[in-house]
């Protein structure tokens, strides 16, 4: 039998995603320092409601509180010896809200970077990187996430060592890479260098993509950037929900559910299949997201002045691969 998320794909021609898991339990209470992954033992409720929020809101998949459940990050907080339950427990949790949502939701085991650097530039190794995420992926399995998805990564070496970490536990992945400095990750790495080391692992993800970032706009310019590649593996879209300021001792997120829904129409037309959002999003951003999805035609694959009209301006005028975007412009405000 196949995976879930694969008979979804095979089923839609689009999958729409979650949202935000930092802004939610935040708003929740949690502290700046906290380990979210405690709260999977702390406050099973507010993940349940974490997760029930993304799925009343039509996500056809969420991930689970777990980004940071690799020994490295817990270590910071004294858990590294606590890998396996608390990433077991944040599955186990999505597993009994997937199984309630009535529909087929895929529960998607959270895999976030390590928080080190890589050797040669830094102290990381490529086997201990692969122990690291092997570790938290049977933690994850043991809990009934459907599969792995590895996500914020910028290294080349730490996409690698994930991929091989999923193959050693035997799950279906996905994985996406940040691209926030100039249309490249912060180790360098560009859309069209992500797709070419994509198609030559040998434990390929089922969909790879990108997410969070800087906005909207330039996540959509890196997915045109995949698209433009000719691979014909699934893209991810989970872009942030605006542009992030600091107000009244917070921060906030300035796209509007509105936004959020133009987004999701311009991330299908630019290729991608699985569709969501990253910081900032919010289970009423992804309702506009879902109702605009399924009610407006696909057009066809924007321009890059389309997507500024709409979105608003890049934050470089470089994609990251020599060539040039239009100039920013001013954030077009909708009304509502």
């Amino acid at each position: 039998m196949t995976d879930a998320l694969s008979r979804l794909l095979a089923s839609r021609d689009w999958l729409l995603a979650d949202g935000a898991t930092g802004t939610t339990l935040f708003n929740m209470g949690l502290m700046s320092g906290d380990a979210p992954e405690l709260w999977n033992e702390e406050h099973p409720d507010r993940i349940q409601a974490l997760y029930q929020g993304a799925v009343d809101a039509g996500s056809d998949m969420f991930l689970t509180n777990t980004f940071g459940g690799n020994a490295s990050r817990l270590k910071l907080h004294s858990a590294e010896g606590r890998v396996h339950d608390l990433n077991r427990m944040g599955a186990e949790i999505g597993r009994e809200v997937a199984d309630k949502a009535g529909r087929p939701v895929v529960v998607a085991g959270s895999v976030g970077p390590t928080g080190e650097i890589m050797e040669p530039m830094g102290p990381l190794t490529h086997d201990l990187a692969v122990e690291m995420f092997h570790e938290q992926a049977e933690g994850l399995k043991a809990g009934g996430a459907d599969i792995l998805w590895v996500e914020t990564i910028s290294a080349a070496e730490e996409y690698k060592a994930a991929a091989e970490a999923a193959r050693l536990a035997d799950m279906p992945w996905c994985g996406t890479m940040s691209f926030d400095t100039a249309g490249r990750t912060m180790m360098g790495l560009t859309s069209a260098a992500m797709v070419k080391m994509v198609e030559k692992l040998d434990h390929a993800p089922l969909a790879f993509g990108a997410n969070c970032g800087v906005g909207a706009s330039d996540l959509l310019r890196t997915v045109l950037g995949f698209a433009a590649e000719g691979t014909e593996r699934p893209l991810i879209a989970k872009g942030n929900a605006g542009i992030p300021k600091y107000v009244d001792g917070h921060i906030h997120y300035d796209g509007t559910p509105d936004l959020m829904a133009e987004y999701a129409v311009l991330a299908r037309a630019s290729g991608a299949r699985i569709i969501g959002g990253c910081c900032g999003t919010t289970p009423e951003h992804l309702r506009a997201m879902r109702a605009a999805l399924e009610t407006r035609e696909a057009g066809p694959r924007p321009t890059l002045d389309q997507i500024t009209t709409t979105l608003g301006g890049f934050s470089s005028a470089s994609d990251g691969t020599g060539d040039q975007a239009p100039p920013p412009r001013e954030r077009r405000r909708r009304r509502g």
